[in-house]
């Protein structure tokens, strides 16, 4: 007996188990407009349950997106993600190349959400903010082959290209710098557990240099970063009695510096403040922010390369990491060793 090979679903199958039309599949299917999310949801359960892939006709009814670069960012309001775009942007335009971009909240489902509807429209290559993303999202990019370039965060193992930077690096960098200064009981002020995986490895370079001494506090409400930094060193000093705090970032350490004037500490003289990113706010203050400098836009430059070679054949590295720098400012001091 000769047994009949079973055919693969195609989106005629999926729009009859769906009792909707071929058009309305394809529109859930690529994300556009004119399909409730109640049914797009739907469709894609009944897609996922008969093991749809887009790759036939729907994929003939999707909009061809040859220049078309996705790039996944967790929010469009933070300074350093945008220096990351800036660079990239002005690389991909003039190569031709248009880029659409979605934000996650530091979410696995919704980037990876993205990362599928953004594979329907076939598009050039895809960039994802950091390297902890999930195994579908994963085995997605690397079963379609799009070009992928992961970056902030560095893996010397990423999907297709990364580049980036050390994270935990970075962090030692920041705790050698304060403990030379003399500093002996630090602070970190920053995400809550879970939420930044960069922050947990620069928690960790912290405490490569000062072991258990490093006292962690997180913030997990939905408060601007200059409060949660106002908070988060209200919490600290309320509790522990820390003689540098660093901060996950240059708007939590302002916030951060606005808390200790509260509270009658003079910088540095009673406590010493660390930021991170080196950001336009930390050069103009009138007490310049010691904080740590990160390469965002020599970032953005050289990922924007590796991917354009990648995308036109050429051979790019796999892996480049680059490093972050201490950059003194007026609110650290040499301590008196002999107190």
């Amino acid at each position: 007996m000769v047994r009949k090979r079973k055919s693969t679903p195609t989106i005629h199958d999926v729009a009859k188990a769906a009792g909707v039309s071929l058009m309305t599949v394809s529109r859930a299917m690529r994300g556009v407009d004119g399909v409730s999310e109640r049914r797009r949801a739907e469709i894609l359960r009944i897609a996922q349950k008969m093991n749809y892939t887009p790759n036939s006709a729907a994929r003939s009814l999707a909009v061809t997106n040859a220049d078309l670069i996705g790039i996944s960012i967790p929010n469009l309001f933070n300074d350093v993600f945008a220096d990351i775009i800036l660079a990239m942007r002005r690389t991909f335009q003039r190569a031709g190349f248009s880029t659409v971009i979605d934000t996650t909240d530091f979410s696995h489902d919704a980037e990876e959400a993205f990362v599928e509807r953004l594979l329907t429209w076939r598009p050039s290559a895809v960039i994802l903010t950091g390297t902890d993303h999930s195994e579908r999202t994963i085995q997605m990019l690397k079963s379609t082959r799009v070009p992928t370039l992961e970056t902030w965060d560095h893996t010397a193992d990423p999907i297709d290209l990364s580049v980036g930077m050390d994270h935990a690096s970075a962090g030692m960098v920041a705790a050698e710098y304060v403990r030379d200064l003399g500093y002996k009981r630090p602070a970190f002020v920053c995400a809550a557990k879970g939420k930044d995986t960069r922050a947990e490895k620069r928690l960790e370079g912290l405490r490569a240099v000062f072991h258990d001494s490093v006292i962690p506090v997180g913030r997990s409400d939905d408060a601007s970063a200059f409060e949660q930094g106002f908070n988060g060193c209200k919490q600290v000093l309320d509790a522990h009695a820390p003689d540098v705090i660093l901060f996950l970032n240059d708007h939590y350490a302002y916030g951060g510096m606005m808390a200790c004037q509260e509270a009658g500490l003079r910088i540095p003289e009673d406590i010493g403040i660390v930021g991170f990113n080196n950001l336009g706010l930390a050069r103009v203050m009138r007490q310049t922010m010691t904080t740590v400098s990160t390469p965002r836009r020599e970032m953005g430059a050289v990922g924007a390369q590796h991917l354009l070679a990648r995308i036109n054949g050429v051979a790019a590295p796999r892996s480049h990491c680059l490093p972050a720098r201490m950059i003194p400012g007026a609110t650290t001091i040499l301590q008196d060793t002999d107190q």
